[in-house]
This record gives C-alpha cells, sequence and structure tokens, in this order.
C-alpha cells in the first residue's frame, strides 16, 4: 500500500498539474472571488469621519476589537463594508450545531438526509442575518455615541445614519455568506474558512512590517526578531503535526454469504483527532474574556471606577489572571464542542446497524464507553496543545508589543485551513489522474453508450 501511494505521489508533476483543466478553473474562481472580497474591504461605510475612527480605533485596540478586526480582514479598523466579516455566518453555524444537538426535532432533520440539510443551512442563513441585524445596528449606537478630539466619529447622526448603516453591513455580510459557499461550491477550499484566511494573510505584512520598525527604533533587538520567527515557525511546525496526528479505533466486520459464497470478514480504522474541536476553543474564550471590558470601554460604564479598573489591569495581555482564565476556557470549549460535534451512542449505533464491531467489545453501550474513553482523553491532549500554542504567543505578545495577527488563534487559523485546501487539491489531482486510466476512460464508454 506504501509503495503505491509513493508511486501516485511521484505522478504529481508541475506536468501532471498543467493538464487538470478543472482544478485550473476552481483555482481561479476562487482567487477572483477572494480579490472581490479584499476590494470590499476598503469601500468605506457612509458617514463615517475616517480620521476621527481611526484615531479611536487607536485608543480603544488590545481587546476583541483586535481580534474582530484581525477575522475581517482589517475591515473593522476602516470601518468599511464588509465591517462585520464572515463572523455572523461563522456564529450563527456554531449555534445551529449546539441548537440541533440538543434539539429531537432538529436532530431528526438532519438525518433525513439532503432536503434537511438543505432545511437546516436555510435557517442558519436566516439567523445569520438576525445577527448581522442586531450587530450592525449595535454597531451604529455605538458609533454614535464615540468622539475623538476633535468632533464625532459620525458626521450627520440620527435615525437616517442607523438604517443606512444596518442596510449596508447586513447586505455586505449576506455577500459575503453567498461568496463563501460559491467558493465552497465552484472553487477550492472551504469558501467561509478561506476568506477569514485571506484577511489574516494580507495583514501578516504590515505585522511584520510593525516589528521591523520596533527593531529599527531600538525597541526590539535583532535576536529577539529572530527569536520570535523562530518561534513562529516551530509553532507552526507544531501545529501541523498536531492537526494531522490521529488515534485509530480498530473496526471489524464479520464475514457475509455473497450468492452462494462467502466473503472473508473485513477490517479498516476510524480515525479521532486528537484536536476534534479545531479554532472554535480559542475564538471563544478570547471572546467571552474580552468582550465584557471591550462594552464597559465603549459605553462608558464604570469609568473611573476603582473595581472596573483593577478588574481592567488583571485581564490585560500577559498578566497571570488573564493567562490561567484564558487557559481554562480553552479546555472548557475544547471538551463542550467536542461533546457536541462527535456522539460516541450515536457511532457505536450506527456501526452495530452495518455488523461492525471493535475488537474486544460487545456492540452497542460498551463499544460507545470504549469510544467516549477514547475521546476523553485524546481530547486532554488535544486541549492542552491548543492552551500551549494560545498562551506561549500571547506571552510575546504582551512583553514585546507584538501585533495580534501573530497570535495562537491566527496562526491555528491559517495553518489548518492551508492544510485542508492543498487536501482539496490533491483530491482534485487523484480524480484527474484516474479520469486518464483506461479502466476509467472504458467506464465511460460504456456510460454513454448506455
Amino acid at each position: 500500500m506504501a509503495s503505491a501511494v509513493e508511486q501516485f505521489a511521484s505522478n504529481f508533476t508541475f506536468a501532471s498539474f498543467s493538464k487538470a483543466e478543472e482544478l485550473h478553473r476552481r483555482l481561479w474562481f476562487t482567487l477572483q472571488a477572494l480579490l472581490v472580497y479584499r476590494i470590499g474591504t476598503y469601500i468605506p461605510l457612509p458617514g463615517i469621519d475616517p480620521h476621527i475612527w481611526n484615531e479611536i480605533f487607536n485608543q480603544k485596540s488590545g481587546g476583541v476589537l483586535d481580534m474582530f478586526n484581525m477575522f475581517s480582514g482589517g475591515s473593522l479598523k476602516r470601518m468599511t463594508l464588509f465591517a462585520l466579516g464572515i463572523m455572523p455566518y461563522i456564529s450563527a453555524s456554531i449555534i445551529m450545531q449546539i441548537l440541533t444537538s440538543m434539539s429531537p426535532q432538529m436532530e431528526a432533520m438532519k438525518k433525513e438526509g439532503e432536503g434537511g440539510r438543505k432545511k437546516l443551512n436555510q435557517y442558519t442563513r436566516y439567523f445569520t442575518i438576525l445577527l448581522a441585524t442586531i450587530q450592525s445596528y449595535g454597531l451604529s449606537v455605538g458609533l454614535e455615541s464615540m468622539h475623538g478630539s476633535a468632533s464625532s466619529a459620525v458626521i450627520h447622526p440620527g435615525l437616517f445614519f442607523r438604517i443606512t448603516t444596518v442596510i449596508t453591513i447586513v447586505g455586505g455580510t449576506i455577500f459575503l455568506m453567498w461568496l463563501g459557499e460559491q467558493i465552497t461550491a465552484r472553487g477550492v477550499g472551504n469558501g467561509q474558512s478561506l476568506i477569514i484566511f485571506s484577511g489574516i494573510v494580507a495583514g501578516i505584512p504590515p505585522a511584520i512590517g510593525a516589528i521591523l520598525v520596533q527593531g529599527q527604533q531600538g525597541d526590539i533587538s535583532a535576536i529577539t526578531i529572530f527569536g520570535i520567527l523562530a518561534m513562529v515557525v516551530g509553532v507552526v511546525a507544531f501545529i501541523v503535526f498536531m492537526e494531522r496526528a490521529q488515534r485509530r479505533i480498530i473496526l471489524q466486520y464479520p464475514k457475509r454469504m455473497v450468492g452462494n459464497r462467502m466473503s472473508a470478514g473485513d477490517s479498516s480504522h476510524m480515525p479521532l483527532k486528537l484536536n476534534t474541536s479545531g479554532v472554535i476553543p480559542p475564538i471563544f474564550a478570547s471572546s467571552l474574556l474580552l468582550l465584557p471590558l471591550t462594552i464597559v470601554g465603549f459605553s462608558g460604564l464604570g469609568k473611573g471606577s476603582d473595581v472596573m479598573d483593577t478588574v481592567a489591569r488583571y485581564l490585560q495581555h500577559g498578566q497571570p489572571v488573564y493567562m490561567a482564565l484564558y487557559g481554562g476556557l480553552i479546555v472548557f470549549f475544547a471538551f463542550f464542542y467536542t461533546a457536541i460535534v462527535f456522539n460516541p451512542d450515536e457511532t457505536a449505533e450506527n456501526l452495530r446497524k452495518y455488523g461492525g464491531f471493535v475488537p474486544g467489545y460487545r456492540p452497542g453501550q460498551a463499544t460507545a464507553d470504549y469510544m467516549d474513553y477514547v475521546l476523553t482523553r485524546i481530547t486532554v491532549i488535544g486541549a492542552g496543545y491548543l492552551v500551549f500554542v494560545c498562551l506561549l504567543p500571547e506571552m510575546l505578545i504582551a512583553k514585546f508589543s507584538l501585533p495580534f495577527y501573530f497570535g495562537g488563534t491566527s496562526l491555528l487559523i491559517t495553518v489548518s485551513v492551508m492544510m485542508d485546501t492543498v487536501a482539496q487539491i490533491q483530491s482534485h489531482l487523484f480524480a484527474h489522474h484516474y479520469e486518464g486510466t483506461s479502466l476509467f476512460k472504458k467506464a465511460r464508454k460504456r456510460e454513454l453508450k448506455k
């Protein structure tokens, strides 16, 4: 098997890639769609003074604003058409997954097949519009209350500004949702993930430039800069290793009668990723930890209060209390989301229906308990990996005032999306390779004759 894979991998030359015309069309469509997205991140909202807003954003940065700005590809800092980015759709999708696992009716709808999935996708779109409307209205009200050194961030505040802001931002979010679905269907990779990925990647060159400026000014030594780059490379390699790591559960299928013959029993495996929850835990943990202070900072509540000043001081990047709460929330959401996306009882029941079993364990509840046992222990390793990857850059961000783009969440998203996209490109190359075989051509001719 290994020799066959190596022989096939050797066929992946530039010549084989150049002949894959469908892959060329998909890649070209993906690049064009991402280019349209990047152009949209520079179309400003009407009624905003960009200079005043830039001053206000720089004053209030350092919290959840930096994270949202990173996910929006810099649109929030420029206050453009895509200020909310694709995050309302991501939030709606996650909430729908949670509701599906909790509601028997929605769970039954999910099991209906393609029709049920289309209904759930439609509900997700409606929920996205609702979330975008609420968030854009809150953003418009918050903008009216913000003042810089010279004047307000809004040129003409009032009902008309709020209506136009809601319509513009919700329209931009709907367009991004549609664009992401088009990339998934007609391009390469997951459209929503690629939109977030392109926004993060677009912010990396300015972040590197900011570090070099700090080195030129003497704020960071050259040795420290090389150490930071080496750390980033090491963290990326560690992420790739851990994201590819699996715990394989051996599955056995009994012998079957096929006509007058007895077929031999088959064996396979069920791969369980060490990090089943993906990048959801760091995103949720960051949002939950930084959102209250950001709301207080925008609204002005608690201004001058000793309690709020103390809380704000302890929840700064790099502080022990912040690091402990951040790590604890990552562990909690890692277990919580893993329990949502993987149901051992349902998996064991499906395995029993198809006649499969885990060697040494009875089908049914015993198999489910074993899967839960294995999943719990690998989730401990996955949660520890997420905590390490996210807290190490946080320490450096706090100590050297590094840009947020070098945080653990951004590195996780960037590496994960790149791995998924490369895997899909390889699958298209596999399909193109088999289309060129004589066996496939003969089967294609027989289908055309029919």
